[in-house]
């Protein structure tokens, strides 16, 4: 299975809610629970039946880890948040970390590629005074 195939399915929601609770071992009363918390929001059919997927799994399961520290809903949910936040974080951190290690080779970067008419058009004004990118009005 593909990394793209992989996280498209994660994130499809595929089970309802009796097999999302048997998945979870969590009872379909508390997962409506965590719904109305903001804890989970799985998807929707058309028909409004819940449908959850691989993620919504795998939040469960960091909800009832919590549950069992003896964190209430509004500490985990803050949790969580805080979590999300921190993983978009570290990865938004490695993109940079490979940004600098390809400016550090030598190598030109999407960004310096974006940014070189910019450069250019401030360098010919430089060159040619007279000349403005705006004309008079």
């Amino acid at each position: 299975m593909t990394g793209e195939h992989k996280a498209s399915r994660s994130a499809r929601g595929v089970y309802g809610i009796s097999v999302a609770a048997e998945l979870s071992g969590i009872g379909p009363q508390t997962l409506r629970l965590y719904e109305r918390s903001g804890l989970l929001s799985p998807a929707r059919t058309a028909g409004g039946t819940r449908r959850y997927s691989d993620d919504d799994i795998e939040q469960l399961r960091r909800i009832t880890e919590l549950v069992e520290q003896g964190v209430n809903l509004a500490g985990i949910a803050q949790i969580l948040h805080l979590q999300d936040k921190n993983s978009q974080l570290e990865s938004d951190n490695s993109k940079l970390e490979a940004r600098n290690a390809a400016l550090e080779a030598g190598q030109p970067s999407q960004l310096q590629q974006d940014q070189a008419p910019h450069h250019r058009s401030r360098r010919d004004a430089r060159r040619n005074p007279g000349i403005s990118k705006h004309p008079a009005r």
